[in-house]
């Protein structure tokens, strides 16, 4: 079965740019789609409270979803992963048309996969870790948040990403890619990898043993 997957999050948004695009798609791939789930809703909302949900749970294995962008299945790379990781457990497959994914049960996938797994843990833990540097500054050191106007920050929003931002590299992920997976600018990825040298030959060599066990 190929599933079209549409979520608007408003009911001023309109379903129809997204079968518009999804049906151009397929005719070039020569895919028919045999069943549309398009549903109003915030991507806010977890899978398992929308039309998404029902249809992880009666997917089959060699199932294909197609969507416009990673970012119809939720808004945070987190929730996303978890979506992620159900289907590749059933064996479903699920292409996005936009960030150009194409998520199954080959190789690419799983390096894929494993690189999202490690990039939503490392979300989770960012997160946790920033909240309570915040709380502590505003309780013991009565500092304001955020840098003065002009300056520069010497951290970086990818900093503990590092493991996951090179499988990705050896995956073929698109520095576009990974932008839109981290929140943030292409040039901020694009610094980032440079300035830890994660596309250098030693590196990638290294990960690529790690992936291997």
């Amino acid at each position: 079965m190929t599933y079209g997957y549409i979520r608007v999050s408003t009911n001023r948004q309109t379903v129809e740019n997204q079968r518009f695009e999804i049906l151009e798609f397929c005719k070039k791939q020569g895919i028919a789609v045999d069943s549309w789930i398009e549903e109003t809703i915030s991507g806010t909302v977890e899978p398992k409270k929308r039309e998404l949900g029902k249809l992880l749970e009666g997917i089959k294995k060699d199932d294909l979803i197609i969507c416009s962008e990673l970012s119809r299945l939720g808004r945070s790379l987190f929730m996303i992963m978890s979506v992620l990781n159900i289907l590749m457990e059933k064996g479903a497959r699920v292409w996005t048309i936009k960030d150009n994914y194409r998520l199954g049960d080959d190789i690419q996938s799983k390096v894929l996969a494993f690189a999202f797994g490690l990039s939503a843990e490392i979300e989770r833990n960012l997160i946790s870790q920033r909240t309570k540097e915040a709380l502590a500054l505003r309780k013991n050191e009565g500092v304001k948040l955020g840098r003065p106007l002009g300056s520069t920050s010497i951290k970086s929003k990818l900093d503990g990403a590092e493991l996951a931002v090179s499988v990705m590299i050896l995956a073929g992920t698109s520095v576009n890619q990974m932008a839109k997976l981290y929140g943030t600018h292409r040039k901020t990825v694009k610094l980032f990898i440079s300035k830890k040298s994660l596309d250098s030959q030693g590196n990638l060599h290294k990960v690529q043993k790690m992936i291997a066990g």
